[in-house]
C-alpha cells in the first residue's frame, strides 16, 4: 500500500495556517475560503497547535463565547500529532482511528510536507481496493494476457 509521501505527491502539498493571535472568524473564513476542514497554527516558523471546524463550533459554544472575540489560541489543540512522510498509509489510518483526529501534519524530517485529512486516507483506501479488485477479477476470468 502507498506511503504517505505517495498520498502529499497526489493531493499537493499546499498547507493553510493561521497565526494563533487571529479571530476563530479569521479561521472559520479562511477554512470556507479554501474548503478545508483544518488550520495549522503557526507563530512564524513554528507550529505551535491545529485548529479544526469542529473545535470551532464546539469551543467556542461552550465556551460561551463568539468566534469574532475568540482567539485561535483559545481553542486549538496544542498537542499535535504528526506523521512522517515515509509512514505507511495502514498506520496512518490506526494513529487516526485510535486518537480519533481527521487531520494529521505530513513532516519529513522537520520539514512540513502536508496536511492529510481522513477524506484523504478514505479515497486512497478506495483506490487501492478498486485496483485489487479489478486485477482479481481479470485473473479470475483470465483477461489480460
Amino acid at each position: 500500500m502507498a506511503t504517505v509521501r505517495d498520498m502529499i505527491r497526489k493531493k499537493g502539498s499546499e498547507v493553510f495556517t493561521i497565526a494563533p493571535e487571529a479571530s476563530v472568524l479569521d479561521a472559520l473564513e479562511m477554512m470556507a475560503k479554501h474548503n478545508i476542514g483544518a488550520l495549522l497554527v503557526m507563530s512564524g516558523e513554528d507550529r505551535v497547535g491545529i485548529l479544526s471546524e469542529r473545535d470551532c463550533s464546539r469551543k467556542v459554544e461552550l465556551m460561551g463565547r463568539n468566534a469574532k472575540d475568540t482567539k485561535v489560541s483559545e481553542i486549538m489543540t496544542s498537542d499535535v500529532v504528526t506523521v512522517d512522510c515515509n509512514q505507511p498509509l495502514e498506520e496512518c489510518m490506526t494513529l487516526m482511528i485510535d486518537r480519533n483526529i481527521r487531520h494529521l501534519p505530513v513532516y519529513d524530517g522537520k520539514e512540513l510536507m502536508g496536511l492529510l485529512s481522513v477524506r484523504d486516507v478514505l479515497k486512497e483506501v478506495i483506490e487501492v481496493q478498486q485496483m485489487m479488485l479489478s486485477e482479481l477479477e481479470r485473473y479470475i476470468t483470465g483477461g489480460g494476457r
